[in-house]
């Protein structure tokens, strides 16, 4: 069953809530290697989002990791 706000047309909805947080200096370095491997100079817009992506998702990984260690201990 669809919530309200899918409901209503997304000019309509309010807007989501910010989440983003500046890259931290190993970020950095890593959108910087991502640029330079495709041949440019400075990291653009995809760089820095995959870089920031990638950290939430290790995250989520060692959670699950750790969740499964538990449960096979009994």
């Amino acid at each position: 069953m669809a919530s309200r706000s899918d409901q209503r047309p997304p000019w309509k909805r309010s807007n989501p809530k910010k989440r983003s947080k500046p890259l931290s200096p190993a970020q950095k370095s890593e959108a910087r290697a991502r640029a330079r491997a495709a041949g440019r100079k400075y990291p653009n817009l995809v760089d820095n989002m995959a870089v920031a992506r990638k950290k939430t998702t290790k995250k989520k990984t060692k959670t699950a990791a750790k969740t499964s260690k538990r449960g096979s201990g009994s």
